[in-house]
């Protein structure tokens, strides 16, 4: 049989006191003494009291709570941000829902409409690759919901959003490989309707422009941002017998397909083909080359969305809008650090 849920009232009896005051003590109110307020927590402890998180909610129209949706969880970006996240909540009394959409749009809106029935404060949010109907975010923004976007931006206007500076980011990766000697690169992009893709496919051809890189169409494929597209498009290239001397890639996970394709049909990194990546994770120093990249910090996207989010709660009827631009980092390791012209 399952035990019966202890309540206030039960504490209160317990004590000869009333329940407002149990309820005072156990939310720290300034009316309760000192010495009362850690007995009344004593009790409600030995009892086994937990608080009823949706009364309350229900009672004080705040909920101290703030949602997270991401495309992926196994993902050493996503999961690093994360917990990233998590300290800033732990620490401004914050508890977290974490919401996962696996790239998936209906998924995602799904999401969005139990959280909004949950009466939560805020969201930050990473869009899937699918979204291209923001219909759901003008309704969240319409029930005076805090949202704030993060990474994958979409096209709306007068939103809060965090992001890096993908466009500057990849166009240091390119320059680099440039003055080292490359000249046949080709590019693993994503989907150009979301702003990481489009962005850091900006950066490839304004490099590429600056120097007189002549780009070639057929080494330019835009396909996603896991491992497999990274995979089936190392695939294609290389049974076209059309591989470029250096991929860049638009995600680390991209990046990790062509490691395991270049490595099934015999071809040695970075000897045989060159690859850099967009995109920092710490299992890239493990990597036989270890991979170089384009560091996009977690700490400061999640600590910025964070902050933006914060101030909304705050001051919610605020105009304000706040779009935080954070600048990247080239990490070089063991690829693209010499050139090797040995185009398959």
């Amino acid at each position: 049989m399952k035990d019966k849920a202890i309540t206030l009232n039960d504490i209160a009896t317990r004590l000869n006191v009333s329940t407002v005051t149990v309820s005072k003590a156990l939310r720290n109110h300034p009316d309760i003494s000192a010495a009362t307020t850690k007995l009344i927590k004593k009790v409600a402890e030995e009892l086994g009291y937990t608080p009823n998180i949706m009364a309350r909610n229900l009672s004080a129209r705040k909920s101290n709570t703030i949602v997270v949706v991401i495309p992926k969880i196994a993902h050493f970006f996503f999961g690093s941000i994360i917990e990233h996240i998590y300290d800033v909540a732990f620490e401004n009394n914050y508890e977290i829902i974490l919401t996962v959409s696996q790239e998936n749009v209906e998924r995602e809106k799904r999401h969005i409409q139990t959280l909004m029935a949950m009466k939560v404060d805020g969201i930050i949010i990473s869009i899937t690759q699918e979204t291209r109907n923001y219909e759901i975010f003008e309704l969240v923004r319409r029930r005076g919901i805090q949202i704030v976007f993060m990474d994958r931006i979409p096209q709306i206007e007068n939103i809060n959003s965090v992001a890096v500076n993908d466009r500057q980011g990849a166009f240091k990766a390119i320059e680099h490989a440039i003055k080292l000697g490359y000249r046949k690169i080709g590019h693993l992009a994503g989907y150009t309707n979301i702003n990481i893709g489009r962005d850091r496919m900006l950066g490839f051809h304004e490099a590429m422009n600056k120097h007189g890189v002549e780009t070639n169409p057929d080494w330019i494929i835009e396909g996603g941002f896991g491992e497999k597209y990274g995979y089936d498009a190392f695939m294609k290239l290389y049974h076209e017998k059309n591989l470029p001397d250096l991929l860049f890639t638009v995600t680390y996970p991209v990046a990790l397909g062509v490691y395991i394709a270049a490595a099934e049909v015999g071809l040695r990194i970075p000897n045989d083909i060159d690859v850099i990546c967009f995109g920092n994770a710490e299992v890239q120093n493990f990597l036989s080359p270890p991979l170089s990249c384009v560091d996009q910090s977690t700490k400061l996207l999640s600590e910025s969305a964070m902050d933006i989010i914060m101030k909304s709660l705050k001051d919610p009827d605020s105009l304000e809008t706040r779009n935080v631009v954070i600048d990247t980092e080239l990490i070089l390791r063991g690829t693209c650090i010499s050139f090797n012209n040995k185009s398959v």
